[in-house]
């Protein structure tokens, strides 16, 4: 019998009083804090090789706050004898065929490449941005607050187009949501980057997808959709409509 490529698992944090003393720690109020918590929390669970790449996507339950709980999307395996989580897992062998119809739900850090020309004629230099802060910049600063809304409406749908696009599935429209449009500031490890910061925007999509080409989506869906996949974005969630 073939090992199974993918696991999807379910943890949720203990509810022992010696954990509970910890709470302080290990979930933070703040919640650029709390990002980088959780991204701690998780590898907890795949320290078995300390010279292994990340090879999950995670992401936190919204609806669980007082109780944490995180859905994960594995190449391995997370510990089952964890200090911390209860956890539970099991394959994950979605059998998908063209035309079929899901539900999902994704948090993400979408974002585009812009070219900024260089004075000394070099190639020009890629930056990235978040997608509606890219738009909001071609608009006069004393528009910008009205034309928000729209903008975050405008540049979501358009971003998960593209990765549909390119993923292997076709949006419908009429049934997608995005909230949020939350920026973050996570302090990261010592030489991580320039400024000891790691600046990310969350977006938050919930709708209805059409399954085109399988392999692809499956493939991306391993892979995640977007940036910041460290700190809890990029996991698509799926079920059958």
């Amino acid at each position: 019998m073939t090992a199974p490529s993918l696991f999807l698992s379910r943890a949720t944090l203990k509810a022992d009083p010696s954990i509970a003393a910890l709470g302080g720690l290990l979930l933070p109020d703040a919640e650029d804090l709390r990002l980088d918590a959780d991204h701690r929390l998780m590898w907890s669970l795949f320290a078995d090789d300390a010279d292994a790449q990340r090879d999950f996507l995670y992401r936190r339950d919204p609806q669980s706050p007082k109780s944490p709980k995180f859905y994960i999307l594995s190449h391995r395996p997370p510990a089952q004898n964890s200090v911390l989580f209860d956890v539970e897992t099991k394959p994950f062998e979605p059998h998908l065929t063209e035309g079929d119809i899901l539900l999902f739900s994704l948090l993400a850090n979408p974002t585009v490449s812009q070219s900024r020309p260089r004075e000394d004629g070099r190639k020009p230099r890629g930056r990235r941005h978040d997608v509606v802060m890219a738009e909001l910049s071609k608009i006069l600063p004393g528009s910008r607050a009205e034309a928000r809304r729209s903008i975050i409406e405008s540049a979501g749908r358009g971003w998960l187009e593209r990765q549909g696009a390119a993923s292997g599935f076709v949006l419908d429209s009429a049934a997608l949501t995005i909230d949020g449009y939350d920026q973050k500031v996570i302090t990261s490890p010592a030489g991580k980057s320039r400024k000891g910061q790691i600046r990310i925007s969350l977006l938050s999509f919930e709708g209805q997808l059409r399954v085109v080409d399988p392999a692809a989506f499956l493939d991306r869906l391993a892979k995640g959709f977007g940036r910041a996949r460290a700190f809890g974005c990029g996991l698509m969630l799926i079920r059958r409509a």
